[in-house]
């Protein structure tokens, strides 16, 4: 059995229901008065100030920012996705995912349709800054959806993306709601479908999200979603392939 911490490892009937459902949790990576002084930090800091790519100051800032870098390789993440891909981990992406008030909806998608990876296998982590609720628009999945690749058509008008999964290609009647507090996450498949609606509420909701893969998958570090110079994180075990760039930890 891999060696992880006891308190982050996973039982199989946790694995099991991962690999049937396509998500995990959630779990906790910090108590919700830790995620106050990482957000202050992140209010302050990161999302204020440009960063490695020039589109989005919310992209990538592992690169640059010590706390977001800490953030992307949280034990209490990266040792139960290591429980379900085994000891060798890349975080190959990173985003701030914010929802003020009004905030467009994301429809339903499956993210491996957005992503430049070949093969294309991910396990990713949705980390909430901001408590995640139904009324500021928390992310909804559909349990079991991972098990089929759907096809994708442009998005309606008014989405937050420019692409969706095609109408009447999947049946949404067992979506759930993944409410999140401060410092909690859950995992998820590439092919897991979900979505987020419109911030109706009167408060801003603000998550994290790492995209984790293996040294054996090429990442096109220099492909839109991701941008010239991209470096990657080698978070845990080693890399014997060679294929992708990374760096270390930022200077603080």
């Amino acid at each position: 059995m891999l060696e992880v911490a006891p308190e982050y490892q996973l039982s199989r009937d946790d694995v099991d229901f991962f690999v049937t459902q396509g998500y995990l949790g959630p779990f906790a990576a910090m108590s919700a008065a830790e995620m106050a002084q990482i957000r202050r930090g992140i209010d302050e800091t990161v999302l204020t100030a440009d960063g490695p790519n020039p589109r989005s100051r919310a992209q990538s800032r592992h690169m640059d920012q010590p706390l977001v870098y800490d953030l992307a390789t949280h034990p209490a993440i990266i040792e139960r996705i290591a429980c379900l891909l085994g000891p060798d981990l890349i975080v190959w992406a990173t985003n701030f995912w914010l929802k003020a008030p009004g905030g467009a909806e994301i429809p339903w998608h499956q993210d491996i349709n957005f992503w430049p990876l070949e093969p294309p296998l991910n396990t990713s982590a949705w980390i909430a800054i901001d408590a995640a609720t139904v009324e500021n628009s928390c992310v909804q999945i559909i349990p079991g959806s991972h098990r089929e690749s759907l096809p994708h058509s442009k998005a309606e008008a008014g989405m937050a993306f420019g692409k969706m999964a095609q109408p009447g290609s999947f049946d949404a009647a067992g979506a759930i709601d993944m409410e999140l507090q401060p410092g909690e996450f859950f995992i998820f498949s590439e092919r897991t479908l979900h979505r987020s609606s419109t911030n109706t509420s009167n408060k801003r909701r603000l998550g994290f999200s790492l995209r984790v893969t293996l040294p054996q998958v090429h990442v096109f570090q220099d492909r839109s979603p991701l941008h010239a110079g991209h470096t990657a994180i080698l978070a845990r075990g080693r890399d014997v392939m060679g294929f992708n760039r990374y760096a270390g930890r930022p200077a603080g």
